[in-house]
């Protein structure tokens, strides 16, 4: 049996008609044939959503009591049993009344999914769960219930049911939402206009972003590599310079003047060996294009032109950013450069945007890593120049008229020689000496058309020719190769640099370093590897990119890092000189994992010494306050057992009252001893649902005397999301503890108020109070302030309530009493939503 299919009408706002649109829906699928029947659907007392039920089928809802009220809720188990082909659900956000089957109506919609039965379902975008804060900037109102927005994204079909501000406030106006005594504050409040119009644009972005996931999966599906050009997608071409930050400015502006704009920086490295940019300027640009929106990406390509229009075409791009070229005019010699070519073969899908900065024409400077190396092209142009240059400028000078002499023969030859040595280095100059020397003799020296020399003079001339030739090339490939391993030196340096601060500094983690070096080098992934002894398997401590090496002897390179580490990288293989800064990163790697190692031993050693203090405490509470209820209890069994007394009916019930008193002190001591060791020990799992204060703190009340505490907890607070039992138990304890230092005839008051998204429960004694050193000291364990008589309690009754509270991602703090004495301040998460609001704003909540 497969599962059903999900189809959902998304509303930006109540009364847009999406109750209605489902509605209609199902009458055109019960006209086709299709098992369609009706779950749940709430029409408001809207006479039109009314009049669409009629002819459709309902499955009988389920009735609920609750607080002396019925309510009614789907019967999950009966559209289970009648097993439709089609279910129509309202309201997918709702919130089922307490006992029913699940807690939100989102989840009996998946029960019905996995029964097989195709679902039916309505939402507004305020009720989505990541667009609460959104909602509440906008409308002032928190919506309390929502829906978890991977539910509504896994839907098969979304439609919107849309409608202008405009149109909704005229059939507000008309009675056709809310009755007409609601009108005008629903009107004023909640369907301003402002509010409508952003929560429009809200849906309608939000679809568009479901709609841009579709059409990215079928463009792979159908492996479309041209650019559909549905909305703005700006890609950044970085070359880690200091004009990359007002590359990515210029493009977040642009992204700014479409709605729905994205940015994508993009920095493209050659799988060469190191970066050519510098890792501290990229740092800086990827927090930037982070903090204005946008994503950053890491490429790996020898041809930087056609990776950057690959990537821009596998995103969908439809603009290109990038900075005018930084090269001298002399350097476009050696090509067009990457933002010509782009813009060449960009095509008519992409539009490319040449952004002026500072540093333009200023030169590249020394580069940061290889850019120094002759390039492939360069080497590839410098053999022609070398070879067939001179067999060319032999045919010319044979051919022309004019004689230039031997002299200036040889000149022309030597600066071929020249230009050979400056485009590919020693190897094609020595190439282009040779093959001049053998022009010349051949084509210029007498006796002409042989290889011999019959004039001294010009064997002299020859072997000059010859020498300064290799002089030149010599002198200019070693200048390359000085330059090389100066802008070599210079990116170790930073790097190094980079990798000591981060040491001192403590910044990197495993994970980020060993990213860092997959960038660095131009790998696909790097492992650090790493087994107990030589005999023992390898195991990963920490990887970066897909499929790295599971052994050193898988990867294309590997290096240790002692007797039983390695750094394993995946990709290509790195040249020799690369080794030495890979080795560097492959120590601070061992030294990062040692550190985080060595946190987690700390950490457990103070675990260690804590329970080690409790401990001793323990020892020290079983000594004196646990033996002091079972001293009373023992003496009280021995007078009745003793056979010297006859005890009347009066005292035997004092001494059994007095063993009943003692029993239970005996146990709230050994239940605060076990809660405390829960704690420690990190075994505490709070189980969280959304509940009524109500509900919990009377419960909480059972053990004080009668008449010392007063409640005032209104009925209009939210619900809030806690574990019902840890609540219960953190109450109890904040409150008897109020009690006991509260003077007499005075009681304890308990009040609760909601404060945005939070609420808070207050507990208020007039005793005498803790200073402000002394309101942290409380909390820990075996802690009694002041003259607490002994027996009272072994000081855990606020530790084990603080710990509750915390692990109900809540906060209890002490605060003092205006007058004098304390109040303790518990701070619990509401509801995935706001109070309810009064009768007057039921536009507020209805949706």
């Amino acid at each position: 049996m497969g599962r059903g299919k999900l189809r959902i009408y998304l509303g930006a706002a109540p009364g847009v008609g999406k109750t209605y649109a489902m509605l209609s829906e199902a009458h055109r699928r019960i006209e086709r044939g299709t098992d369609c029947v009706v779950g749940f659907v709430e029409h408001h007392n809207r006479p039109r959503t009314e009049v669409m039920l009629h002819g459709l089928e309902q499955v009988p809802r389920r009735e609920i009591e609750y607080r002396d009220t019925v309510f009614t809720e789907m019967d999950v188990d009966a559209v289970l049993e009648r097993r439709p082909a089609v279910a129509l659900v309202d309201e997918m956000a709702h919130t089922n009344v307490p006992g029913s089957r699940n807690a939100k109506r989102w989840q009996d919609v998946e029960e019905l999914l996995a029964a097989g039965i195709d679902v039916v379902s309505t939402v507004n975008i305020q009720h989505l769960e990541s667009l609460g804060d959104v909602v509440e900037s906008i409308t002032g109102v928190r919506q309390r219930e929502t829906v978890p927005d991977e539910v509504v994204r896994r839907a098969d079909q979304i439609e919107l049911v849309d409608m202008s501000p405009q149109a909704l406030r005229r059939r507000m106006a008309h009675g056709n939402i809310y009755k007409s005594d609601k009108v005008d504050a629903a009107l004023s409040n909640y369907f301003r206009p402002g509010n409508l119009t952003a929560l429009r644009e809200l849906a309608l972005l939000w679809v568009a972003d479901r709609v841009d996931e579709y059409l990215q999966q079928y463009r792979g599906e159908h492996n479309i590599r041209s650019t559909w050009q549905a909305r703005e997608r700006i890609v950044v071409g970085l070359t880690g310079g200091p004009e990359g930050r007002t590359l990515i400015r210029r493009a977040a502006r642009l992204a700014e003047k479409g709605a729905g704009g994205e940015v994508l920086a993009v920095y493209i490295a050659r799988s060469d060996g190191l970066t050519a940019a510098s890792p501290k300027e990229l740092a800086v640009q990827r927090t930037l294009v982070e903090d204005l929106g946008g994503t950053f990406h890491h490429v790996i390509g020898d041809d930087v032109p056609s990776a950057l229009l690959e990537f821009a075409r596998g995103v969908n791009a439809t603009q290109i950013v990038l900075g005018s070229s930084r090269r001298k005019t002399w350097q476009y010699v050696f090509g067009p450069g990457v933002g010509a070519t782009v813009a060449r073969e960009s095509g008519p899908d992409l539009d490319v945007h040449i952004v002026t900065h500072e540093a333009v024409a200023k030169g590249r400077g020394l580069p940061v890593a290889r850019g120094a190396r002759l390039g492939r092209s360069r080497i590839i142009w410098g053999w022609l120049v070398g070879v067939a240059g001179p067999a060319l400028l032999a045919l010319l000078l044979t051919h022309a008229d004019a004689d230039l002499g031997l002299a200036n023969d040889m000149l022309l030859f030597l600066a071929l020689t020249v230009a050979a040595a400056l485009l590919g280095g020693l190897l094609p100059a020595l190439a282009s000496a040779a093959v001049g020397s053998l022009l010349l003799n051949y084509y210029f020296t007498p006796p002409l058309h042989r290889f011999t020399i019959a004039d001294p003079k010009n064997i002299v001339a020859i072997v000059v020719f010859v020498a300064v030739a290799v002089s030149v090339a010599s002198v200019v490939d070693l200048a390359a190769r000085r330059t090389h391993q100066a802008a070599r030196l210079r990116a170790e340096s930073e790097i190094l640099s980079f990798l000591a601060g981060s040491v001192l500094r403590g910044e990197a983690s495993l994970e980020a370093l060993l990213e860092r070096v997959r960038e660095t080098f131009g790998m696909e992934s790097v492992a650090l590897l790493e087994r107990e002894s030589d005999v023992e398997p390898w195991t990963c401590a920490g990887s970066v990119g897909p499929s790295p090496a599971r052994r050193p002897e898988d990867a294309e390179v590997d290096m240790p890092v002692g007797d039983d580490m390695a750094l394993a990288l995946s990709g290509r293989v790195l040249p020799a000189e690369d080794r030495r800064v890979l080795g560097a990163f492959a120590a601070q790697a061992a030294v990062v994992l040692d550190r985080q190692r060595l946190v987690g031993a700390a950490e457990e050693a103070r675990k260690l010494a804590e329970g080690n203090k409790i401990r001793t405490a323990l020892l020290a509470a079983v000594s004196h306050d646990l033996r002091t209820p079972l001293a009373g209890i023992k003496a009280a069994v021995s007078s009745l057992r003793s056979d010297d007394v006859e005890w009347s009916e009066d005292d035997q019930a004092e001494l059994l009252e007095g063993i009943e008193a003692g029993a239970d002190r005996l146990d709230h001591l050994v239940g605060n001893l076990l809660d405390m060791s829960r704690l420690q020990t990190g075994t505490v799992t709070a189980l969280i649902r959304d509940i009524d204060l109500d509900e919990v703190v009377p419960m909480a009340l059972v053990g004080v005397p009668e008449g010392s505490v007063e409640l005032e907890i209104p009925e209009t607070l939210p619900m809030v999301r806690v574990d019902k039992g840890l609540l219960e138990r953190a109450v109890a304890n904040i409150v008897e503890n109020a009690v006991k230092y509260s003077p007499d005839a005075t009681p304890v008051v308990v009040s609760a108020s909601a404060l945005g998204n939070r609420v808070e429960v207050r507990v208020v004694d007039r005793g005498r109070g803790v200073p402000d050193d002394a309101k942290e000291r409380i909390f820990e364990p075996f802690q009694r302030y002041g003259d607490a008589p002994r027996g009272s309690g072994v000081g855990l009754g606020l530790a084990v309530a603080r710990g509750f509270t915390e692990a109900m991602d809540g906060t209890l703090s002490a605060e003092d009493t205006p007058g004098g004495g304390l109040t303790m301040v518990l701070t619990l998460r509401a509801e995935s939503g706001t109070a309810p609001v009064s009768s007057e704003l039921p536009a507020q909540v209805i949706g």
